[in-house]
């Protein structure tokens, strides 16, 4: 049988920081509502650099680099993935509706689209908004996007935590 050798990280000829900028980056904007855990923002920041994302808008409550609880988490990632604050989720989202996004939340609503049956138009910029880690997305937000995304969950509980959720999402972006 062969041996499966771990990689060392010098093997993995991963991209500088000035490298991941100047890089083609997956059309994709995540949106944070409201998250109140600095080590869930710096959770997305670190997958966010992982699927190469074009940017993470962090809104409302949610916390905002300098910090050590996001740095902890994100382990650099929030020098290499685009962020901008916005005072609330639902301006950011106007925002990119404005610049010919296609913004979903992923949320469990009446009439939303299953994940695994979503495939992104590669034509298309798109942007996901993600909720706060009690309350989830605020309504007026999801009313303001194109359509709710949703997670198919087997178990007893009603949600994932909110960077579990948006390494899902991002995969499918990236992956689909």
């Amino acid at each position: 049988m062969e041996q499966n050798r771990k990689l060392r990280t010098i093997e993995m000829k991963r991209l500088s920081v000035e490298e991941f900028r100047e890089a083609k980056k997956t059309p994709l904007v995540v949106v944070l509502d409201d998250v109140r855990s600095m080590y869930n923002v710096g959770s997305v920041f670190r997958t966010g650099d992982a699927f190469r994302i074009e940017a993470l808008y962090l809104c409302g409550i949610s916390a905002t680099p300098p910090a050590t609880e996001i740095h902890k988490t994100a382990l650099g990632a929030e020098d290499s993935v685009e962020w901008q604050h916005f005072g609330s989720a639902l301006e950011a989202v106007k925002r990119l509706k404005e610049n010919g996004y296609v913004v979903l939340a992923v949320e469990q609503c009446e009439g939303s689209t299953k994940l695994h049956e979503f495939t992104p138009e590669q034509d298309k910029k798109y942007a996901v908004v993600l909720g706060n880690e009690v309350k989830g997305v605020h309504q007026d937000v999801i009313d303001a996007c194109d359509g709710c995304l949703e997670i198919v969950q087997l178990g007893t509980k009603h949600s994932m935590n909110v960077s579990v959720t948006a390494g899902i999402i991002m995969y499918r972006f990236v992956f689909y």
